[in-house]
């Protein structure tokens, strides 16, 4: 009888510890979240002019689209940072997935740097503008340049040219200009100009024959204005 019971006590056990073996191979075990990615550049401007401070830098990451181009009308949000330096609208442009601006004006031979970040590289675009604050609609800038292959610590090099929103007249009259030279209104929402956007003819000022220009040749520009080192850091 004794016998008998110890041969239970072992088929209980036995049957006990499949159970728990059972029950350990059913638990559904949740993977840990993996980390977000990130990807981050940095944006160096340098002003090469020697007297157009540029207004604060918009840099705007997007996956298509074009802050302008070539013969084409300026958009509303293009025409109020070429006028008056705001990039405030350009900052929400439709197609944009991270941006940043600048805090201030750049001065002529100063630079400043801005970062972006975003969480995908797929055909990943970088764009940035600023108005040559001494013209009357003159900006300066990048368009659409592909970083989606820049591998960590890898940087591209840009220089920028000059143009011109085509929404004001390049008058260079007192009260027009927003920057030091001037101080004038800046934007305004009238159109007096060809409409279009085109490579900017450049200052003539008063020396030059211009006898309404509020400028002279201190403001005067060559091409290219700006250098822009774009790298990719994380």
């Amino acid at each position: 009888m004794l016998r008998f019971n110890k041969s239970l006590i072992i088929i209980a056990l036995g049957a006990s510890l499949a159970a728990c073996g059972d029950s350990n191979n059913n638990e559904v075990v949740t993977p840990p979240t993996p980390e977000p990615v990130s990807y981050q550049f940095s944006v160096e401007v340098n002003n090469l002019t020697a007297g157009q401070p540029f207004s604060p830098v918009a840099l705007i990451a997007h996956n298509e689209g074009n802050l302008w181009q070539i013969g084409e009308s300026s958009s509303a949000a293009l025409e109020l940072m070429a006028e008056g330096g705001d990039n405030s609208e350009l900052l929400n442009f439709a197609s944009a997935i991270a941006t940043s601006s600048g805090d201030a004006p750049v001065g002529p031979g100063a630079q400043t740097t801005l970062t972006v970040t975003t969480s995908s590289l797929e055909e990943l675009k970088l764009s940035l503008a600023t108005m040559m604050v001494n013209t009357n609609d003159g900006f300066t800038g990048l368009n659409s340049i592909d970083v989606s292959a820049l591998t960590v610590d890898e940087a591209l090099t840009h220089f920028t040219f000059a143009y011109d929103a085509g929404t004001e007249a390049n008058s260079e009259a007192e009260g027009s200009i927003p920057g030091p030279a001037d101080g004038g209104e800046g934007f305004n929402e009238a159109r007096d100009d060809i409409d279009l956007v085109s490579m900017h003819p450049g200052v003539v000022s008063q020396q030059d024959g211009l006898s309404g220009s509020t400028l002279n040749s201190e403001h005067k520009f060559d091409n290219p204005l700006a250098k822009i080192v774009i790298t990719r850091t994380q």
